[in-house]
């Protein structure tokens, strides 16, 4: 992370995008951040399940670096799943439209699971900067010109002008009038798709009664979002859960998701769709909500800003855009000090940093590194891949 911030320019325009984005650098929810003992508080089953996931695709960062071996062995926290079987792996480059993750059986009774594990980037730097200031195309979805020749490689899969449906795909279900969705996210997923699809037909065949689950972090929660729209169609049934996905189209493509998996929550239990978001984080309110860009519902909501949070830290969210969760903050540094001038806080950074001093000590008045911490904090901190130990905390 720290090594993709090597430009001025860059850290200009992270400096200036909670001005761009309305993000606080110290959000509170509206609410005061008191709804501890509400029904919309979660179980402790799902506080567990959730925490567990955040490690699963943790996990994912080793793909592209040290890597995944088989039976389930890696640098980081692959000693804690004794019961996976890993499939494949897939790394389709480094850039935003690419995508790495791993697939892995989950044998442990009694909930077994086919797991798909979709993995962020590196440049967190880069990518808030991408997202929040450099529109994106929007692509019709379900995309599928005939440019889309990867697909052709697959079994079962048909091109048709505008659509590409699998045989298995019921185009009715299929079917988003109106819909968009963001070009790099789309592109991705069409990167992704001929490595896992294939090894995922095989799979729902050979172990019917085991949860197809579905877990992203950052741009590979954007990924998952969209093969979790491909897999209902074609029936799979899958679980998704994200941790700071982005925006990933227009309303009518929110609505459609929203639809497919609709939002139900009732005494802290699980739904199938979980979009997990952390206070600060600046990553699932981009793309610019100007640009047209929406989020979807399902959310579940960290309130605690620093690691470890607690049952009482999280609470299920209404509809798509609810003011007592990541939709809904204010800034508490604004209010304490009023508007910030940008260029003395720019000067000032800069004179920090042409002293040769190290990155990790900038000085906690440059509030714009909670932004990276926000988004990689979810329940661990996010795409390290490094060895833990059993008694060390979560940070």
């Amino acid at each position: 992370m720290l090594n993709s911030i090597t430009s001025w320019s860059t850290l200009t325009a992270l400096l200036s995008i909670h001005r761009v984005i309305a993000v606080p650098l110290s959000q509170v929810p509206l609410a005061g951040g008191i709804l501890a003992g509400t029904d919309r508080n979660i179980s402790a089953e799902l506080f567990t399940d959730l925490e567990e996931l955040s490690r699963i695709v943790d996990i994912s960062y080793c793909v592209g670096t040290t890597g995944i071996q088989k039976p389930f062995l890696c640098a980081s926290r692959c000693q804690d799943f004794e019961g996976f079987e890993l499939v494949t792996t897939w790394e389709t480059g480094p850039l935003l439209s690419d995508s790495c993750g791993y697939l892995v059986i989950d044998h442990t009774p009694p909930h077994p699971r086919i797991i798909a594990a979709f993995r962020g980037t590196y440049s967190i730097a880069n990518t808030i900067v991408d997202l929040s200031t450099i529109p994106q195309e929007y692509v019709p979805y379900p995309g599928g010109d005939g440019e889309d020749t990867k697909d052709s490689d697959l079994p079962g899969i048909l091109l048709k002008p505008g659509r590409v449906f699998s045989r298995d795909v019921d185009p009715k279900k299929s079917e988003c009038t109106n819909c968009t969705v963001h070009a790099g996210f789309m592109t991705s997923w069409r990167h992704t798709r001929p490595h896992v699809v294939p090894h995922l037909d095989e799979l729902v065949k050979l172990y019917p009664n085991y949860q197809l689950s579905l877990v992203g972090h950052s741009l590979g929660g954007a990924v998952a979002a969209l093969a979790a729209l491909d897999f209902q169609a074609r029936g799979w049934k899958p679980q998704v859960t994200t941790f700071g996905e982005p925006r990933i189209g227009n309303d009518r493509l929110t609505q459609y998701l929203d639809k497919a998996f609709p939002s139900n929550y009732q005494n802290g239990q699980s739904e199938m769709y979980r979009r997990v978001t952390h206070i600060d984080d600046p990553v699932p309110l981009l793309p610019l909500s100007e640009w047209g860009y929406r989020m979807h519902a399902g959310e579940v909501f960290i309130s605690k800003p620093d690691l470890s949070p607690e049952l009482e830290d999280l609470w299920f969210c209404n509809g798509d855009a609810d003011p007592n969760c990541i939709a809904g903050g204010q800034s508490t540094h604004d209010e304490a000090s009023g508007d910030t001038d940008m260029s003395v806080e720019l000067d000032s950074l800069k004179d920090w940093l042409k002293a040769g001093k190290d990155f990790l000590t900038v000085p906690a008045r440059f509030r714009i590194w909670q932004l990276f911490f926000a988004h990689r904090d979810y329940f661990w901190r996010l795409g390290l891949c490094v060895p833990y130990t059993d008694t060390e905390k979560r940070y």
